[in-house]
């Protein structure tokens, strides 16, 4: 069985009692969160966070269809298996979101925390940012001479630089593995091709894309917000300078907060990415409220 690529995060010298998930976005992978997991485990010691790759990401390569929602969550249920643990929080963020909500479902006792960062629990029709992005992938299919040209094929379908600067992490050396900030070696452990002749291709592979974002806007998980599993509490985080949180989904959690349903609603100044706009006030949120 396949299991998720991940990265455990701890302050070093401390032996952590606590542990937290941490699930990304689409196209992302664990190392987005990483700012967060250390700026949070300097603060709280007693925690350790796992960064996890989600299939078809990072390096969660290989795992059979259907490629699902669903099928993230079990994912995620046999990491904590192979892992020997229960998260005692889960933090997702976007895509992540939604697959947080199902591994709470799935669980026989859900985490002690669930944290949605940005993340709508809601079904909707395919579009949106995501969706874009997926024809660029197709229509900019490489291979490309650098790094660089990367960044400027997804500027030229209209993406700003940063986004381009971001989904350029997905683009590798060809024959070469690794995650743009790991081991520089091949698989056969040579040294890596001369700058010069090497060629960069994307990681992320258009059709499993596809399939994940159908299954992620056909999903509605309100159901897990407005009930949550026994003994969780679920913390929503609304970015200030997104629309994810419109104001009707914003009024529902609230609705559901006032009504004992163990759901706060929190707001962030920030776009989407908070993990990279805002990193400092979502490590000091998840210091002051986690148990």
């Amino acid at each position: 069985m396949s299991v998720l690529h991940h990265e455990v995060v701890a302050k070093p010298g401390t032996v952590p009692d606590k542990l937290m998930l941490v699930l990304h976005g689409i196209y992302g992978s664990g190392r987005n969160w990483r700012a967060v997991a250390r700026r949070l485990t300097a603060e709280r010691p007693d925690w350790r966070v796992v960064l996890v790759d989600l299939r078809c990401h990072g390096r969660s390569r290989g795992f059979p269809p259907p490629n699902s929602v669903q099928a993230c969550a079990n994912d995620v249920l046999n990491l904590e298996q192979r892992l020997q643990v229960r998260a005692d929080a889960v933090l997702g963020h976007s895509y992540g979101g939604k697959v947080a909500l199902l591994h709470a479902r799935l669980r026989r006792v859900g985490p002690r925390q669930l944290w949605l960062i940005d993340a709508s629990p809601g079904a909707g029709r395919p579009g949106g940012s995501a969706w874009r992005m997926l024809d660029m992938l197709r229509r900019r299919p490489g291979p490309f001479s650098s790094r660089k040209a990367v960044r400027t094929a997804v500027e030229a379908e209209g993406f700003s630089q940063a986004m381009a600067a971001w989904m350029a992490l997905n683009a590798t050396p060809d024959g070469d593995q690794r995650t743009p900030d790991g081991d520089q070696r091949t698989p056969d452990g040579d040294q890596r091709t001369p700058a010069h002749d090497q060629r960069w291709t994307w990681r992320l592979d258009p059709g499993e894309m596809e399939a994940l974002l159908r299954d992620y806007f056909r999903i509605d998980a309100w159901c897990v917000v407005e009930d949550p599993p026994a003994e969780t509490m679920i913390h929503v985080v609304g970015a200030t300078e997104s629309n994810v949180f419109d104001t009707e989904a914003t009024a529902r959690v609230q609705r559901a907060a006032t009504a004992g349903r163990r759901v706060a609603f929190h707001e962030v100044v920030g776009g989407h990415w908070l993990n990279a706009d805002n990193p400092q006030t979502v490590s000091k949120l998840l210091a002051s409220r986690l148990p």
